[in-house]
């Protein structure tokens, strides 16, 4: 990945992306205030330098029939690097696990799942996520609903100020 340093105009148009990753480049162009050329190739500089990983719809996960979201409290009985690999590619395969973050402290993951009904998420657990190689406990949380849904970076924060030496 080359290094890039991204300047007022680059943080623009990464902020209107992630709220609209539709948004014609015409469009984007007019609302960071240049031609549309320039823009264009601003996003895909953006884009091979990974700053823009991917574009994305997001579905709504009830209206497509899934009722039930998870999260999943993973300890691992081993915590070797090669097990943590193995287990985080074991999950990548699991179709019903849609994030998995490796944490410090009393667990090793957590696990966001979904499912269609709590039927399916028991079989999930019992059959696939209980028994994998490794695992040693799991905790689970059912969700009730979603206060806050903002995915990206809360970009227009205010500057940091200079850190006292």
């Amino acid at each position: 990945m080359t290094k890039v340093k991204l300047d007022e105009i680059d943080l623009q148009i990464l902020a209107h992306l992630q709220t609209d990753g539709r948004m014609t480049n015409v469009d984007l162009a007019r609302q960071v205030g240049i031609s549309a050329p320039p823009c264009l190739r601003r996003v895909r500089a953006l884009e091979e330098s990974g700053f823009i990983r991917g574009y994305h719809a997001e579905v709504d996960a009830e209206s497509l029939g899934f009722e039930v979201t998870v999260f999943a409290m993973v300890g691992l009985a081993s915590q070797a690097e090669a097990d943590l690999v193995a287990f985080e590619e074991r999950v990548r395969a699991m179709p019903l696990v849609r994030e998995c973050w490796m944490l410090n402290g009393e667990i090793d993951f957590i696990l966001k799942i979904v499912a269609r009904d709590l039927a399916e998420f028991q079989s999930f657990l019992t059959r696939e996520l209980t028994p994998a190689p490794n695992v040693a406990s799991v905790k689970t949380s059912f969700t009730i609903r979603n206060g806050k849904h903002e995915p990206g970076v809360p970009f227009g924060l205010p500057p940091r100020a200079p850190r006292a030496r």
